[in-house]
């Protein structure tokens, strides 16, 4: 990665401090502790427009971000994360439900289409956006919660943030 423009943060949030880093054209990363290693040289710069929609986020004021992103990855995973922006705010769809919203051009040729949820719920598990790009969105096909990288336990409280607002607003 250029280093020239990257700047980093920590955002204190309810769930505990996250890093944001950027670059001059967009979000790069926001993730959990211990999750990336800030890149060396980055200025430690504070990000006000994205301090201000995470706060308004976890309110429970702002249902989708408006940040510029720099997504960096393979045709797959970009597709991948572009199509969880597609899940509305307070609903879930399942890894399986993912898999069919993508190319099947973009999945290697040796993966059936059966295989595709699994290669769908590998690149969720690499998005760099956390919570910008909600991959706590994604779901088992049972309804159950399975794997992400802040755990278990902020997946379940930011579903919980979201389904209580969309609640209160019926």
């Amino acid at each position: 990665m250029d280093q020239t423009g990257i700047a980093s943060t920590i955002y204190e949030s309810p769930i505990g401090p996250l890093t944001l880093v950027a670059s001059s054209a967009g979000l790069v990363s926001l993730s959990f502790p211990g999750q990336v290693e800030i890149p060396k040289g980055a200025a430690k710069r504070p990000m006000p427009e994205a301090t201000r929609q995470l706060d308004a986020y976890f309110a429970g004021e702002l249902r989708e971000f408006d940040l510029p992103l720099d997504l960096r990855g393979t045709p797959l995973e970009l597709a991948v994360w572009w199509a969880l922006l597609e899940i509305p705010y307070g609903e879930t769809a399942s890894y399986g439900e993912q898999a069919g919203r993508i190319d099947p051009a973009l999945f290697d040729r040796g993966v059936e289409p059966w295989q595709r949820a699994r290669v769908v719920g590998a690149a969720n598990g690499r998005n760099p956006v956390a919570i910008v790009v909600p991959c706590h969105r994604v779901i088992g096909a049972d309804g159950s919660l399975t794997g992400y990288g802040g755990g278990l336990e902020r997946k379940r409280a930011l579903l919980d943030l979201e389904q209580s607002r969309q609640l209160a607003i019926l």
